[in-house]
């Protein structure tokens, strides 16, 4: 048993004979400590990273960080909004929702006793986003059959390679360490160093969101323990107490409070009136912020509209944005989403894939829907590509008994939409 099982308590379970493949600290660098009182030595016990401007950059305090906790809101709730379906590849290249698959109720209906779907892809998406070890999910099965997926804490897990490069999972709690068998484990990571751990944003991203750290600290403190005057009042010679106290009192009385605002002091005895400007230092450090705003939205690939920086406005462009957002922040977590259920949950029929629906985030207004819908159906002599029914089951409205054909072009077009017994069309949200 090593020093650190024996230290958290843990049971002498013999463990497995694996090549190990321990995640890097950062990019470059190696868990090696000077003395007991090196700073890493904390920073490896707790799993942050002190970065270099002082601030030990954890998860927990990277998420106090208002552009930290925007991007990583956003891409989570990005992923957990979108509905995630199973679909069975058919022999005419077709597919079809596999719903009467098990693993299409977990991943669309129920996929634990205490979470629903939105809030299992959120927290999957969130660890994979800022742990080492990416997301890991336990799957629990009933007959060979998955009947539920139950996320594991990362910080449990360790992760290994056998010499046969076949994955070990090991789970370490206080009730002792667990060998986990790899068809029963969701593991969800993007970019990867060595092929088995995940990359976290935040500590690869530790120097940028520690800089901004301390630049919001440093505000707190000035507006803590800083002077905010405007002015100074400059009199020569040394004032009796009698004469401090009755300048400052009418001072306060004519000058100070926005129902003087715009007065002008009138000053006796030879006093002076000095304003204050804002110095270099202070001026920089307001420039240090916003460029750590910039740094931080790189990391993570969110625009800065997005974002809710000050200096952008929402108009035409904004579109491409958040389509740009879609295509090359997204699409990489769509792809890492599908492919680890393919490998852990869907290997019992090959036919099943999982498949994200991005449309949702993509779908324009409803004129411009309608505009689209309108070609596509044949209207305006354009030549028709869809049917009406295939428009209606895009906008979640049943099938219309007329709506099986194309239209010829030139003819009007039926309406898609056009029945007062349906309702309402809705967004691509399926």
């Amino acid at each position: 048993m090593g020093f650190f099982d024996r230290l958290m308590g843990v049971s002498a379970e013999p463990a497995p004979a694996p090549i190990t493949t321990p995640a890097p600290r950062a990019l470059g660098e190696t868990a090696t400590f000077l003395d007991l009182h090196d700073a890493a030595v904390g920073e490896f016990l707790r799993g942050g990273h002190v970065s270099n401007a002082g601030v030990e950059v954890t998860t927990c305090e990277a998420l106090k960080n208002a552009t930290v906790f925007r991007c990583v809101d956003l891409i989570c709730s990005s992923i957990a909004m979108l509905p995630l379906n199973v679909h069975r590849e058919l022999e005419n290249g077709d597919t079809e929702k596999a719903k009467d698959d098990p693993v299409y109720r977990l991943l669309r209906r129920r996929p634990n006793d205490l979470q629903t779907p939105f809030e299992f892809k959120f927290l999957m998406q969130y660890r994979a986003l800022t742990e080492d070890n990416g997301a890991v999910a336990l799957i629990v099965r009933s007959g060979g059959k998955p009947i539920a997926l139950w996320p594991l804490d990362p910080s449990e897990i360790e992760i290994d390679l056998t010499d046969t490069y076949q994955p070990v999972y090991t789970r370490t709690t206080q009730k002792g360490r667990v060998r986990l068998d790899p068809r029963d484990v969701l593991h969800l990571r993007g970019m990867t160093f060595d092929g088995v751990h995940g990359v976290s944003r935040v500590k690869r991203a530790a120097e940028a969101i520690g800089i901004a750290i301390a630049a919001e600290r440093a505000v707190a403190n000035m507006f803590r323990k800083g002077v905010f005057a405007t002015g100074a009042v400059s009199i020569p010679g040394e004032l009796t107490e009698e004469a401090f106290n009755r300048l400052k009192a009418q001072w306060a009385e004519r000058y100070e409070g926005s129902g003087n605002a715009g007065s002008t002091p009138i000053l006796e005895g030879g006093s002076t009136y000095v304003p204050l400007a804002i110095n270099a230092r202070d001026a920089q450090s307001a420039e240090a912020r916003k460029f750590q705003v910039e740094e931080i939205l790189r990391v993570f690939g969110v625009p800065r509209s997005l974002a809710m920086v000050d200096d952008t406005s929402w108009g035409s462009g904004i579109e491409q944005l958040s389509t740009g957002f879609v295509r090359y922040a997204l699409n990489s977590w769509f792809t890492a989403w599908e492919e680890a259920i393919g490998r852990s949950l869907l290997a019992h029929d090959a036919d099943l894939v999982a498949k994200f629906n991005p449309d949702a985030l993509l779908n324009g207004t409803t004129k411009e829907q309608s505009e689209v819908f309108a070609k596509a159906s044949g209207a305006g002599g354009h030549k028709p590509w869809m049917t009406a029914n295939e428009i209606r089951k895009l906008m979640n409205m049943p099938a219309h008994p007329d709506g099986d054909g194309l239209v010829a072009a030139g003819t009007p077009a039926p309406n898609p939409g056009n029945d007062n017994t349906d309702a309402a069309p809705t967004d691509l949200n399926t």
